[in-house]
């Protein structure tokens, strides 16, 4: 099977059609657009103008979730996730299926993604670039307990055995929980600097809003997976943000029951491997 043949594109919208027309043309290979319930046309004008997209209507916005609706749907082994204003740049699915074949532990390879026309290396890249955990012996680089959704590309299987994103966390910050549940189920997960993903975002409408969501998904996912000192961790840092920080924290209330009802505890060197990263980032 040749490595274009094996990656599936992902991508997930909502009410982002100019941004969509822009974007879309850019994919190769399969591509599957999920589209979380828009109103401004979108399903329509891809069907009309872009055949070869396999299009999904869910009728209503799932959050990143979506994404696993996509993940379900394909038939390659590897998946490509792409937000509408995202793209991989030319040769990245083959180079990254490769990464994939030969290193069968690897579950999760995140991407150097360059933001908007100037390219600038995304501060996550960075984060992922220079991780303290090191290269393992049987992953391409470095390794990473995270990784930016629209520059990253999965194995399915690992994907969906994991459960792909959840519903607590909804959108926004969607990428700690399930990396850190696919190494608890001893999948790796690792950054490569020669595989590169575009992202063009237009800026936040509303930064407090955007503040308040990181604020509440995170306390949210330490509830999931983190030890109770480090959930008290994250509330003390949403309070100090001020007003956003609050607004994250009465917003994670209506959640707390179904985060708690999910609750588990990682394996002790997956816990370990994350307070050095929360240590490497203070």
């Amino acid at each position: 099977m040749r490595a274009d043949s094996k990656v599936t594109v992902v991508v997930v919208t909502r009410d982002r059609l100019r941004t969509l027309q822009r974007s879309l043309p850019r994919h190769r290979g399969p591509v599957i657009l999920v589209d979380n319930g828009s109103t401004d046309g979108t399903a329509g004008f891809v069907r009309r103008h872009h055949p070869h997209v396999q299009v999904v209507e869910n009728g209503r916005n799932l959050g990143a979730p979506a994404r696993n609706v996509g993940v379900r749907l394909a038939r390659t082994p590897y998946v490509a996730f792409a937000d509408d204003d995202s793209w991989w740049a030319p040769g990245a699915l083959e180079r990254a299926a490769g990464l994939f074949d030969a290193h069968p532990r690897l579950a999760v390879l995140g991407a150097r993604v360059l933001v908007g026309p100037e390219e600038r290396l995304d501060p996550v890249s960075e984060e992922m670039r220079r991780s303290p955990l090191g290269v393992a012996a049987d992953l391409p680089g470095p390794s990473v307990l995270g990784f930016l959704a629209c520059g990253a590309m999965v194995r399915r299987d690992a994907f969906l055995e994991a459960g792909g994103f959840d519903e607590v966390v909804f959108f926004f910050g969607e990428e700690e929980r399930l990396a850190l549940d696919l190494a608890a189920r001893g999948w790796g997960l690792a950054y490569a600097d020669d595989v590169v993903a575009h992202h063009h975002p237009s800026p936040p409408r509303d930064p407090a809003a955007r503040q308040a969501l990181a604020a509440r998904n995170a306390l949210l996912t330490a509830v999931l997976r983190r030890p109770w000192p480090v959930v008290a961790r994250r509330s003390l840092d949403a309070l100090r943000q001020g007003r956003a920080g609050r607004r994250g924290l009465l917003d994670a209330l209506p959640r707390l029951r179904r985060a708690l009802a999910r609750r588990e505890a990682l394996p002790p060197e997956v816990e370990r491997a994350r307070k050095a990263l929360d240590r490497y980032n203070l």
